[in-house]
């Protein structure tokens, strides 16, 4: 058996592990698994870190590793003409990031914070949030094998790749399939169209910290306002004391143990002093503005006008960053001096995250605190680290979302648990809040109170009408087992793609009677 063991302590383990590079290889295992009457459970780099990583959501799965498919497919004719990159799932943020900088500079992508080593298509299919805006808009042109074995392509890619509407026409003609392969088990995507975003000559992130006199709500439909005017471009990301002092801490501690050389009885308390500078505040967050000068000047105008008396609001772009940070840095020998700089190395990937440079930073914090020491970023699941995430889609209805924020709090707190809140305003439409508790896995009482928190968590999202918006794998069962009429529909559909429920049983859809 295969240890699937991961940050939720949730897991089935596999029988059996196969790797694929290939779609040709892709279809004769699925082919074969079909004829084994053995169920195939995909995953592309297997770093869905908080949600159940590379586990299976049933017993009995063999795992289908897709990490050698790596490859950008069009890597020879993609530029800022043809901003279309074809990858297959093995594409990692960080790889497609550092091609695009050798070869491309003037584009970008929509980037998320989570680390460099995660797959772009696995966390697009997810319904992952980049910094962008939602990412299941981003890919289209999808090629997708069945649970029956057979290739299919979606849009216009059904015309061959070498037409010239494949890679760039994201709806096709007829009905759009692409939908289908998002949050589901219906087939294996080996491949998909990811758009690119070309570069502005004025890239800016906004940073907002809310007054202490001002209620969440408040600001919350204060910026959804700017989102839907369109002055804010991207995802405006507003996290809690919590969750900005543990995206700070890390970077922190680094600078003052590492550059600085702060004794280890002093590190605390400096780093708590660097934190403060920054994140004093109970909600702040951090969004983008791009254009031409002109263009940017005037969003931020407006921006500073609407959110007067409700947020402090600074712009920031790399040359303000790393020239306040040299001024500082070089001061360092005064403490105060010293704090600032620590905050602003601290700051500086963030920074550069929002504006398209994956980072490994937030995932590097979790391993800092966790341990042990010398795990790489994409071994987080083999440290002691515990992450349980219940992120609800929610309304734009600031003082619902406030409402929604404080009760899942107080059922965390009820449970000895601090609650990571980041409440990301997505669209013009909808928000959605991404919530986790943290917990050492190491120790069995942790791990059992994390779960029951968890459970807790997920019954007051139901009880105020909600629903997550991402599920994680072991709570598959209770989620699909609310609103029958719905899933069943989607049980029928799993029957046309998926004849003998090969591919993922019960992801994202309700497990037949003899499977349960």
């Amino acid at each position: 058996m295969m240890s699937t063991h991961n940050l939720t302590t949730w897991s089935f383990d596999a029988a059996q592990v196969h790797k694929a590079s290939s779609v040709a290889e892709v279809v004769a295992l699925v082919t074969k698994a079909r004829r084994r009457n053995v169920a195939l459970y995909p995953f592309s780099t297997g770093l869905n870190w908080g949600y159940g990583s590379r586990s299976p959501t049933a017993a009995g799965c063999e795992l289908l590793d897709l990490r050698g498919m790596n490859r950008i497919l069009n890597a020879d004719v993609l530029g800022p003409a043809h901003p279309v990159a074809v990858i297959e799932p093995g594409v990692t943020q960080g790889q497609l990031h550092d091609f695009l900088a050798a070869h491309h500079p003037k584009l970008g992508f929509n980037v998320t914070g989570s680390g460099r080593d995660t797959s772009i298509i696995g966390n697009a299919l997810e319904r992952g949030s980049g910094y962008g805006g939602p990412r299941t808009e981003d890919i289209f042109g999808l090629e997708i094998v069945t649970g029956t074995g057979e290739v299919i392509h979606t849009g216009f890619r059904r015309l061959g790749d070498d037409s010239p509407l494949a890679h760039c026409h994201p709806y096709g003609l007829g009905p759009m399939l692409d939908g289908l392969c998002s949050q589901s088990s219906f087939g294996v995507v080996t491949s998909a169209c990811l758009k690119l975003t070309n570069r502005r000559p004025v890239e800016a992130a906004v940073s907002v910290s809310m007054l202490e006199q001002v209620e969440l709500g408040a600001l919350i439909d204060a910026v959804s306002q700017l989102k839907r005017e369109g002055l804010l471009i991207g995802v405006m990301h507003l996290a809690n004391k919590a969750r900005t002092a543990l995206t700070l801490q890390c970077g922190v501690e680094t600078y003052l143990r590492d550059i600085r050389r702060v004794e280890p009885a002093q590190l605390a308390a400096e780093t708590q002093k660097a934190i403060d500078c920054v994140a004093s505040r109970a909600w702040s967050g951090l969004g983008t503005v791009h254009g031409n000068r002109a263009q940017v000047q005037g969003a931020m105008v407006e921006i500073r006008q609407r959110l007067k008396g409700l947020a402090r609001v600074t712009m920031v772009d790399q040359f303000k960053l790393d020239t306040a940070f040299a001024i500082c840095d070089s001061l360092a020998n005064m403490a105060p001096m010293r704090a600032r700089a620590a905050a602003l190395a601290a700051i500086r990937p963030l920074h550069a995250m929002a504006l398209g440079h994956p980072s490994d930073v937030a995932v590097d914090g979790l391993l800092a605190r966790y341990g042990p020491p010398g795990l790489k970023a994409s071994e987080l699941d083999e440290s002691n680290c515990g992450l349980i995430y219940v992120n609800p889609a929610l309304p734009m209805d600031g003082r619902f979302i406030a409402a929604t924020v404080a009760a899942m709090q107080g059922v965390a707190a009820a449970h000895g648990h601090e609650l990571y809140v980041t409440v990301n305003l997505e669209t013009s439409t909808s928000n959605v809040g991404v919530m986790n508790i943290l917990f050492d896995r190491s120790q069995p009482a942790e791990v059992d109170r994390a779960r029951r928190c968890a459970d807790a968590l997920l019954r007051c999202v139901h009880e105020r009408g909600l629903e997550v918006y991402r599920a994680r794998a072991d709570m598959m069962g209770v989620v699909t087992g609310r609103n029958p009429e719905h899933w069943r529909w989607v049980s029928e559909l799993k029957r046309v793609f998926d004849p003998d429920n090969i591919i993922s049983p019960g992801r994202y859809c309700p497990l037949p009677a003899d499977q349960l």
